[in-house]
């Protein structure tokens, strides 16, 4: 009987070299700047999405500072206007003026607030801490906190929980800093508003604040 021939020792196979594993190209963040893919260790996959777990990365933060045209639009002075005061005394920035400014800085939709915790129910306040994300970058970590007088009303609290943890991150970025300075405070406070009596149905008197261009109070305490 022929004996068939040893292919494996007559025919030799060349077997191509495996090719080497080409970096992830760059991303192009707005504003200049770049980004490196890091797939599921932070940052950038290679397909350009974002797929950072914004409740344990801490990815791009200090990275670099923003250009100046953002800087010049997040360390505007604050509209004296825009600012309100609590009948305490305490003087303060709405929290939709945060949202516009941050809106004008980096557009809509190009910044973010991200939970960085479990809601927090306690018997007399809801707290909850998120990270602000700007362009991709984590910017600064805060938590809301949000008091309740019935449990009907945690959801709404939630919410406002969520618009308070907004306001103490924007102070990271210099967004209304004067309102944390006690000389422009006394100043404000002396230039544009007024500390007066009112009493309730009671009788009750004490003193409360007011902007000089708003109307008296009226209820439940009045002028």
């Amino acid at each position: 009987m022929e004996s068939l021939p040893n292919t494996a020792a007559e025919v030799d196979v060349k077997v191509p070299p495996p090719k080497a594993s080409q970096p992830a190209a760059q991303k192009p963040l707005p504003y200049g700047g770049s980004s490196p893919a890091l797939g599921d260790e932070g940052g950038l996959s290679g397909d350009g999405v974002n797929s950072n777990d914004w409740s344990k990365s801490y990815f791009g933060l200090s990275s670099e500072p923003f250009p100046k045209e953002v800087a010049k639009i997040l360390l505007a002075p604050v509209d004296p206007l825009n600012i309100e005061i609590k009948p305490d005394g305490l003087i303060y920035l709405p929290e939709i003026k945060y949202r516009r400014v941050l809106n004008q800085a980096f557009g809509p939709g190009g910044w973010g607030l991200a939970p960085r915790s479990e809601t927090n129910v306690s018997p007399k306040i809801v707290s909850r801490e998120y990270a602000l994300v700007c362009l991709g970058r984590l910017v600064a970590i805060a938590r809301g906190e949000q008091e309740y007088f019935d449990p009907s009303g945690i959801a709404t609290a939630a919410e406002s929980c969520k618009s308070n943890a907004l306001m103490r991150c924007c102070k990271d970025l210099g967004i209304a800093s004067e309102l944390w300075d006690p000389r422009f405070i006394r100043e404000f406070k002396a230039a544009h508003c007024v500390q007066v009596f009112a009493s309730n149905s009671s009788g009750q008197k004490k003193k409360l604040w007011r902007r000089k261009d708003q109307p008296k109070f009226e209820f439940p305490w009045k002028e």
